[in-house]
């Protein structure tokens, strides 16, 4: 189980994340949800260890079996391929490994081509790559197709749950689709300015939630 106790994180005089204590179980689902602002990037990235809060504590979290992709992943000017093997350990497999994580996005006939050349939703695709080459116990994305169009975000949703399902990682993303949220949680936590102020199972916080703030969220969205 991985748990945050106690967090607070600041922003000058602006509180951003206030969490008295939240956990996540192994082999489970989550999603993060709420408007612009709410905390979730700032709560993964926290627990991906690039943030430091100003209070509390972050338990349990592998950090050396651990994928972290950002909302607007970096790609280097080398090929699609080896911007992939950068995430694996160098062995005579790297190349197929990294050929084999390509295939499940549906870029494998980009591996030569320039990382610096793709476009927004080409490198998300590349970055979640680099995300499933290896079986990881934790994985944490911030809104992992945000660029993407509907195929790529078709293709990646069917890989992660197959990832997920085979690895029997923790998964844990941010997203403003309710559809995505209910195509991909097991649990929702619903932020709003930096507090958690519902978290259940997708069916309950989409199709019937009790705060007055995610209600007025999910109005505005057909699911």
């Amino acid at each position: 189980m991985f748990e945050l106790v106690n967090i607070v994180k600041k922003f000058e005089d602006r509180t951003i994340l206030d969490i008295p204590y939240l956990s996540f179980r192994e082999n489970k689902r989550y999603v993060l949800m709420g408007v612009n602002g709410s905390g979730k990037t700032t709560l993964l990235r926290i627990m991906a260890g690039t943030l430091e809060p100003d209070m509390g504590e972050v338990k349990n979290i592998p950090r050396e079996d651990m994928g972290y992709m950002p909302q607007s992943p970096y790609a280097f000017g080398f090929s699609v391929r080896r911007n992939v093997e950068m995430a694996l350990p160098q062995s005579p497999s790297s190349a197929e490994k990294a050929m084999r994580a390509l295939k499940a996005v549906g870029m494998d006939a980009m591996a030569d081509a320039r990382g610096h050349t793709l476009s927004g939703g080409e490198t998300q695709r590349m970055a979640f790559a680099r995300m499933i080459a290896l079986p990881r116990t934790l994985l944490l994305l911030d809104e992992p197709t945000s660029s993407a169009d509907i195929q790529g975000m078709d293709q990646i949703e069917a890989t992660l749950l197959r990832y997920a399902a085979d690895t029997g990682c923790t998964l844990i993303l941010s997203t403003h689709s309710p559809a995505q949220a209910l195509r991909l949680a097991e649990e929702i936590i619903f932020l709003d300015k930096g507090k958690i102020v519902e978290q259940g199972t997708a069916q309950s916080v989409l199709r019937n939630p009790q705060n007055e703030d995610v209600k007025l969220f999910l109005k505005h969205w057909k699911i």
